[in-house]
């Protein structure tokens, strides 16, 4: 730190280091069961997001195979990609656009909420306090060791 003239790297403990160390081990570990568990929703809606491109990609070949049969000759082929194939939805109706949109609104919008309440009422709202205590954990040992080198 700057004006540390023992050459550590000490620092000083924030508000979020003094709410970390108010949290018994069941709620830090729950925080963290549903921070990993928010985190590993968002991966499946990125997952969720790349089928809903794929699938797009899908179509657009569709449809220029759709103008390939047309120009073979093969026009009922073509008709049918047109008629029942393009237009149809990937789960009953619904287009990947609407999934999408479902799952923001009514999954990962709701479940983030919740994590955020908890977090809050229980951390004053911060995040990765686990890691948190980690980080402190990991700094104390350095400073230790380095302290017992000198």
């Amino acid at each position: 730190m700057p004006g540390n003239d023992s050459g550590t790297s000490e620092r000083e403990p924030s508000d979020s280091d003094s709410t970390a160390r108010d949290l018994t081990d069941a709620e830090r570990e729950a925080l963290h069961e549903l921070q990993v568990g928010i985190e590993h929703v968002r991966r499946g809606y990125g997952r969720l997001l790349d089928c809903h491109h794929q699938v797009g990609r899908g179509m657009d070949r569709f449809d220029a195979a759709r103008e390939k049969l047309r120009a073979a000759g093969h026009d009922e082929l073509a008709d049918e990609l047109r008629d029942v194939h393009l237009p149809a939805g990937v789960v009953g109706d619904q287009w990947t656009y609407e999934l999408v949109e479902a799952f923001e609104a009514e999954f990962l919008a709701t479940v983030s909420a919740f994590e955020a309440s908890v977090r809050e009422q229980l951390a004053d709202g911060e995040n990765h306090v686990t890691e948190q205590k980690y980080q402190r954990e990991w700094r104390d040992r350095a400073d230790g060791e380095r302290w017992r080198e000198d």
